[in-house]
This record gives C-alpha cells, structure tokens and sequence, in this order.
C-alpha cells in the first residue's frame, strides 16, 4: 500500500505527448474531472511497459465512480458538472492549429475513404429534404442529430475506434432531444443576430460551432454545450474562425459568388425599371423567375460541392474539437 500511495507515473496526453511524473492523487482527480479514462495510456516510473489505465487495479474504484452510467462506445465521459468540467477546460491554454487540423483531416480521410465518404454521403442525401417545402422545417430541427451522428462517426476513427456508416443515425437514438435543441437553438439565435446585424450573427455561428459535438460526445445538456463552446471559442475565436472559413472555402466562394450573380440580376432588373418610369407585371414576374431560376441552379450546384467539401471538414472541425476540448493532462511543474 505504501508502494502504491508514493508511485509515480507518466501519461500520454490528448495531444499525444508524455506527461509527468505525476502521483496517484493526480491520476485520480483527473479521472473524476474526466480529463483521463479507462482508455488513457499510462506508464509506472520506473517500468518500460505503457498500459490502459484500466489495467491499474489501484485506480478502478476511481474509473467505476467516475463512470458512473457507462458511456456509449465511442463517446467520451460524460462530466459530472458541466460547470466544473468547463472551468477544467478553459485553465488550459487553448491550442488550435488550422493547417494541422486541416492535414490530419486529409490523412483521417485517406486512411479509410470508405466509411468517412459514404458517412457523409449518407448525411449528404439527406440533406436534399431541404428542397422539399413541406419537409424544410423538420430538416432544420432535426439537424443536430443528424451532424451529431456524423461527428461521431469522424471522433471514433480519430479515436482509432471501429466505426459503420450507419452509426450516422445514432444522434436519433441518444441524446435526441438535447442534439434537436442543442442544433436548432444555436442555429435560430445565431440567425437572429445575423437578421439585425450580420456581425453577431457571424460571431454566434463560430462560436457554438462544438455546442453539438458537446452533446452528442459528452452527452451535456443542451445549453451546458452551447456555454461551454462559446466560452472556450471565445478564447481562439479567430483561430476557429479562420478553420471553419479554411474547411468550407469552397461552399464560401460559390455562396457569394452566387449572392454576387442574384444582386447583380436584380439591380439589372431595377435599372431597366428605373430607365423606363415604370414596371410593368411581365418584367416583374420575369425578374422573379430569373432570380429563383438563378438560385435553384446554384443550389444544386452547393449541394454537389458539398459532397465533396463535407468529408475534409467534418475531419478538420473534429481535430480541432479534440485539441480544445480532449483530455489534455497539464505538465507537472
């Protein structure tokens, strides 16, 4: 026992770099803050063998209270306080690297195409309800179970856990209600700041960008999540921002562009109106049709971009939520 309370030990950090050492007591307050689990690679001082923290005898009544309700397969440890856990998070120094984010998304996604494509095909197909009127607003609120599946689905291989395309409807088996708030609330209020002022709009988007990650990972309530990304976002906001803009540069550059081509069709159509003196219903109507005409097309067109775009940036926006919000053991004094 005495051997036991003055061990030492070294650990394998989120980012994959060794800590320590570090005594027992450490290990097991960071067990019960969730910054360590079963899977956590850890090496007695002294020992050249690296194993599971789970294979300690001495620390399984620390992972068992720590657990608690058993996380799903691929999730991470639920926080007992998500208040708690945050303030654990926010005392790190926040580490975002948009060209790593960026490499390792495209070395995640060549190693194995298959699931990480036909995943977010899946989500992809899905995502057409948005053209249908009558389904538009179910689409909308279900959305963040949909993407919870789908970041899921990109944690567990970034996590070297075995992973099917069809896990990308987990998000409609736990959690539902949290995910469907989590993904609509965040999406209305950063839509409303957008209506009154774009900046806000743009700054809640960024923010929240891991509220539903939050919940489909660590299975916080809905609100905890969104907290809890806009406060460690708000840290490296720029740093986020610049990856989302990086990751989605494609579907950007289509979507204003195509705004470009619609408000040059209309400032056209009001200059033709503006050089005769009046408007007639035929050129009306035709203006109309022209601009819905021009927006189906490019719809269309983002929807095929998409396709393509969404496999690397789920991966660079999963690699980022790792980086900020995975169990990173601080280094010992």
């Amino acid at each position: 026992m005495h051997r036991l309370a003055m061990a030492t030990y070294k650990i394998i950090g989120g980012d994959r770099k060794e800590y320590g050492p570090v005594s027992s007591d450490d290990l097991r307050r960071w067990i019960a803050e969730g910054r360590l689990n079963g899977r956590s690679q850890i090496q007695l001082e002294g020992a050249n063998e690296w194993k599971a923290l789970a294979d300690f005898p001495e620390f399984a009544n620390a992972l068992a209270a720590a657990a608690g309700a058993a996380p799903e397969p691929g999730t991470a440890p639920s926080p007992a306080n998500a208040e708690a856990w945050s303030n654990q998070i926010l005392a790190q120094q926040p580490r975002l690297q948009i060209g790593s984010c960026l490499r390792r998304s495209f070395e995640l996604l060549r190693a194995d195409p298959g699931l990480l494509l036909g995943a977010s095909t899946l989500v992809w197909l899905v995502g057409f309800c948005q053209f249908i009127p009558v389904l538009q607003l179910a689409y909308q609120i279900m959305a963040g179970a949909l993407y919870g599946g789908l970041y899921l689905v990109f944690l567990k291989r970034i996590r070297g856990q075995p992973a099917a395309v069809g896990e990308v409807f987990d998000g409609f088996k736990s959690s539902l209600g949290q995910l469907v708030l989590a993904g609509f609330i965040s999406s209305l209020l950063a839509g409303l700041g957008a209506l009154f002022c774009v900046l806000p709009g743009i700054f809640l988007s960024i923010a929240w960008v891991f509220c539903v990650p939050l919940v489909a990972d660590r299975r916080m309530e809905f609100w905890s999540a969104m907290e809890s990304s806009r406060k460690v976002v708000t840290r490296c906001w720029f740093d986020v921002f610049g990856l989302v803009v990086v990751a989605f540069m494609p579907l950007i550059l289509l979507t204003v562009f195509k705004n470009a081509k619609i408000s040059a069709n209309l400032f056209s159509g009001f200059g033709d109106v503006m050089s005769t003196g009046h408007m007639d219903a035929e050129r009306l109507t035709r203006m109309i049709s022209q601009a819905l005409r021009t927006g189906l097309e490019f719809g269309l067109l983002t929807r095929a971009v998409l396709l393509f775009n969404l496999p690397i940036a789920m991966g660079a926006l999963m690699y980022a939520y790792e980086d900020l919000f995975g169990s990173r053991p601080a280094p010992a004094p």
